[in-house]
């Protein structure tokens, strides 16, 4: 018995689809935001010659790569709450992908830090620079251009994860699909279109970030 595509019920629920869209970049961009500026202070500490720096962001490091980020998830909107902490479930989704990306984004930044030449910071003294001056106005913004490729992939990487929210379920894309595709039963149909939408999404957010990194090359 052949199956026959029809579109209909699909297209008539596609705002709830691209109100899930716009929310799944919402979380994925506040993560982004949010582990950036973890990963860069654990990436200065995994540099750092004090070990009570370091020894703390390598562990943070380690434990948070080595764990499933949907058990991060779990934990995050099903333990905490036995802990006394409790979030919402849009709060704690966004802080668990944060600090997820925020462990994979120390380790870029620590390449991209340890790739300045050291004679920038020594010119920047030289000058009267404050240390916390070069790192504000030459190490930090040096150190962003070079690993813009890097954080072109964490952002695709992250706006895909989000995907993982349904199961706490926080209505994003993957949740407004797996709605649909119950409600109507059209599984086909729900997932091509909800996989459309993901292809699509990546795509525009990739040609968007080369077009960024051509313009910082050309700014150099």
């Amino acid at each position: 018995m052949g199956y026959t595509l029809n579109f209909s019920a699909v297209w008539r629920n596609f705002d709830d689809l691209l109100a899930g869209l716009l929310l799944s970049l919402e979380l994925a961009f506040v993560a982004l935001l949010i582990g950036c500026v973890l990963g860069l202070v654990t990436a200065f500490g995994l540099i750092s010659r004090n070990g009570w720096a370091r020894r703390p962001a390598a562990l943070y490091v380690t434990v948070i790569r080595n764990l499933p980020i949907l058990v991060l998830i779990l934990f995050a909107y099903f333990a905490l709450p036995q802990m006394g902490i409790r979030l919402g479930k849009i709060e704690s989704f966004v802080a668990t992908l944060a600090i997820y990306s925020g462990a994979y984004l120390a380790e870029v930044f620590r390449a991209g830090l340890i790739s300045i030449p050291p004679g920038l910071s020594e010119a920047g003294l030289a000058i009267g620079l404050k240390p916390r001056q070069i790192r504000t106005s030459i190490i930090i913004p040096l150190m962003i251009r070079n690993v813009l490729p890097s954080l072109s992939s964490t952002l695709i990487s992250l706006f895909k994860d989000t995907s993982l929210a349904a199961a706490i379920a926080v209505p994003e894309l993957t949740f407004e699909a797996r709605k649909i595709n119950v409600e109507t039963f059209r599984v086909v149909e729900t997932w091509i279109v909800a996989s459309g939408l993901y292809v699509a999404t990546c795509s525009v957010l990739a040609a968007s970030m080369r077009v960024i990194e051509r313009r910082l090359t050309l700014a150099r």
